[in-house]
């Protein structure tokens, strides 16, 4: 089967159809999130501070839903009109622009990653098909100002390798993360280890249960950026908001 890119530009290979059956395909889901919180890895974000990410390629919001897990606030960007178009039916948290990075973007330097303190980076995953396109894309980034390199995961498996590039900004002696090393059987029902890592460490409240994501504070936020984009007919807050409901027999 081909690569979609190699058949139609993305803006065309995914048109309605397309668009809905990638969001709904359970090997994609999982693989978005595998490299999602690869790259959140890879970033190395000072913990609990809040930052700004802007989602390059952000899709149909896959990806995106891993950031609002994680507690970022971000921006996506997209060149297909369907994909955008599945993001806002799946109501992510995002803001969304429809825009070809391939024609620069309109956001202001320094706009995101609100980490003062720490060097910008953007960690890029892509699939090259050829020594030349990794020499290209990584001379063409040395020569704009930026440090760092490629980070590849799994390089001797043909279903697991991830090639990730790694931009650094400023200064702090920044060097470039190791990529995980391992054959197939380290990959097991579509997790790498730092999935299974992040899994076992998950988000818990002072009695060891794990934290609902949808409480009051989640579902307040919710409304108010419905409210923000305009939508109609959203429930005014309350004391009943958020609570629960007694079962009806």
């Amino acid at each position: 089967m081909s690569r979609p890119e190699l058949v139609a530009p993305p803006e065309i290979y995914y048109g309605d159809i397309e668009a809905k059956k990638y969001t709904n395909n359970t090997r994609v889901q999982q693989i978005q999130a595998d490299m999602t919180y690869r790259a959140l890895e890879l970033l190395n974000l000072p913990p609990d501070e809040p930052a700004f990410l802007l989602d390059i390629g952000c899709g149909s919001g896959l990806s995106g839903e891993i950031l609002d897990e994680e507690g970022y606030n971000w921006i996506g960007v997209d060149v297909a009109p369907s994909m955008l178009e599945v993001a806002l039916e799946r109501e992510v948290e995002g803001d969304l622009f429809l825009q070809d990075i391939g024609q620069g973007f309109g956001f202001r330097p320094g706009s995101f990653d609100g980490a003062i303190r720490n060097p910008s980076r953007a960690i890029l995953q892509f699939y090259p098909t050829s020594d030349d396109q990794i020499q290209l894309i990584t001379s063409i980034a040395q020569k704009a100002g930026f440090g760092g390199g490629l980070v590849v995961d799994y390089p001797n498996s043909k279903k697991a390798k991830k090639v990730f590039l790694c931009l650094f900004v400023g200064s702090g002696g920044q060097q470039i993360p190791k990529g995980l090393d391992g054959e197939d059987t380290e990959v097991q029902e579509g997790r790498a280890a730092f999935e299974k890592r992040r899994e076992k460490s998950g988000k818990k409240d002072k009695n060891g249960k794990r934290k609902g994501m949808k409480d009051k504070d989640w579902i307040l936020k919710k409304k108010e950026l419905y409210r923000q984009r305009g939508k109609e007919s959203v429930p005014r807050d309350s004391k009943y908001t958020a609570r629960k409901r007694k079962p009806v027999f």
